[in-house]
């Protein structure tokens, strides 16, 4: 069973009908002790990173998320989820992320063109990992943000794309993961992307 984390994040309902699409065995879980029988985690998200933190931390998931994840149970962060998985971000001041990928969250520069980032743009494919497969170099994903994580470590970053600036759109470490855009909202590429999660080996 595949645990999506309730916060009161915007787009559950979208990745849940995705999963539901895929045939995947899911739940959405909003209590710390119903993540015990996940084998998965998907940490969806949009809004601020503040508010969402504080809501993870309040109901005990912040620490439930990080404990699974150190166990070796595959995380899937997705947008501003995939922003919580990195140690900090500067979006309304300086606020403590759950520090499972080292960097943080910034904004982009003012550089002549709209902040957010909304649209489809490619994706630049540079590690192989299980989670892109079958997935070319070049392919489009739909983005939704403002801010975007810098990965101290450039063996984290498996894909990146363009915004003004060069930015990590994917992610990994061993067991966690992190997606900027939107794979409930990407089509094919989106829906690839959370079938290659959904049967990753787990543990």
């Amino acid at each position: 069973m595949i645990g999506v984390v309730d916060y009161g994040a915007g787009n559950l309902r979208s990745v849940a009908n995705a999963l539901k699409h895929l045939g995947a065995e899911f739940a959405i879980v909003s209590q710390a002790d119903q993540l015990k029988g996940a084998v998965k985690i998907i940490l969806p998200g949009v809004g601020a990173f503040s508010i969402g933190m504080e809501g993870l931390r309040k109901s005990g998931m912040a620490r439930a998320i990080t404990e699974r994840a150190a166990s070796g149970t595959p995380l899937l962060g997705i947008c501003l989820g995939m922003q919580f998985l990195f140690e900090a971000s500067e979006e309304m001041g300086l606020h403590r992320g759950l520090g499972l990928l080292r960097g943080r969250v910034i904004r982009f520069p003012r550089s002549g063109l709209k902040v957010p980032h909304v649209g489809w743009n490619r994706l630049m494919i540079r590690g192989s990992n299980p989670l892109l497969q079958d997935i070319p170099s070049g392919s489009y994903a739909y983005f939704v943000h403002s801010y975007f994580a810098w990965a101290s470590d450039p063996q984290d970053i498996l894909a990146e794309a363009e915004y003004g600036v060069t930015f990590p759109a994917v992610v990994a470490r061993d067991n966690v993961f992190g997606v900027q855009p939107h794979p409930e909202k990407s089509q094919a590429v989106g829906l690839r992307i959370l079938r290659n999660f959904i049967r990753m080996a787990s543990g």
